[in-house]
């Protein structure tokens, strides 16, 4: 198990690197063709999806066994080029919530698992690296607070575990920007990679009773890919039909802790169904005039 671990580990942390160096390219085409002279017009991607897939989970604080079941999640994005370079940087927040439903291989047991998360990142982007038209580069510096309870009824001395996690990591993307039936179509891989942080964690035998009587040793570690490791990423394509833009794509996610004897982890496939739109904001009877610059078109 530890292998197979430190093997996930190395080939992501690899994917991650090959991203860092396919951003250092050189920037081509909209960057120069556009005049920062003029008043420039940042529109936000605003867009709101709706996750539903499989779910894997495991806790060994309250049950050596997997449970699988049914992962769905509401999230939030907020996508926007930045005031300060618009040209060259790029900031995302995106919120959501994740619900996963899950029984025992005999079916007979229930465990769910309830997180709420928040991530905020600033990229760096380049523009028709190696002369494909139509393409951007995005990576950056990224951090995130993840939070949550998973709970199992059927356990008998420890029904629920509190997990959160603060982290800093890098986030990256590639957008690449078309059209299909005369639509603007924009497919777009993204990945969430943390590498340090801190997250809380009791001791395998501790029950919360003790920690709310004072035992608090112990209980905050320091999360780096030799205790903790996680990673997100998303495929989706954004095709725009007039003001509205509708999403489809996939979302996985890896969380793994092993820290106090206690193993954890929770795996995420799902489809990604989205809606919204760009939004620009403009004073009451002002019309738009200047530069558009867009976070991903």
């Amino acid at each position: 198990m530890r292998a197979m671990r430190s093997l996930a580990t190395i080939r992501l942390a690899a994917a991650a690197l090959v991203l860092a160096a396919s951003a250092a390219l050189p920037a081509h085409g909209h960057e120069q063709e556009c005049d920062t002279s003029t008043q420039v017009l940042r529109p936000v991607v605003s867009m709101f999806t709706l996750d539903v897939g499989h779910a894997s989970l495991l806790n060994t604080y309250m049950t050596p066994i997997a449970y699988h079941g049914q992962n769905v999640r509401l999230g939030y994005e907020h996508f926007q080029a930045t005031g300060f370079a618009p040209l060259r940087w790029t900031r995302q927040l995106e919120v959501g919530v994740d619900y996963d439903h899950t029984r025992n291989p005999a079916g007979n047991h229930t465990m769910h698992s309830l997180m709420l998360e928040g991530r905020w990142s600033m990229m760096r982007r380049w523009y028709n690296p190696g002369g494909l038209r139509g393409t951007q580069l995005m990576i950056g510096p990224m951090t995130q607070l993840r939070g949550g309870a998973i709970y199992n009824g059927n356990n008998s001395n420890n029904v629920a575990t509190a997990k959160i996690h603060w982290a800093v990591g890098f986030n990256a993307m590639a957008v690449w920007n078309t059209r299909l039936l005369g639509r603007r179509l924009s497919l777009r891989y993204e990945g969430s990679l943390p590498v340090a942080g801190v997250f809380f964690s009791p001791d395998y035998d501790e029950a919360y009773y003790e920690i709310y009587e004072g035992n608090h040793r112990g209980l905050v570690h320091l999360g780096w890919w030799g205790n903790r490791f996680d990673f997100t990423h998303a495929l989706t394509a954004d095709w725009r039909l007039g003001g509205t833009t509708l999403r489809l794509g996939y979302r996985g996610r890896i969380e793994t802790s092993w820290v106090n004897h206690i193993n954890t982890h929770i795996f995420t496939h799902a489809l990604v169904i989205g809606i919204g739109g760009e939004l620009l904001s403009l004073r009451h009877g002002k019309k738009p005039r200047g530069a558009v610059v867009s976070p991903q078109y």
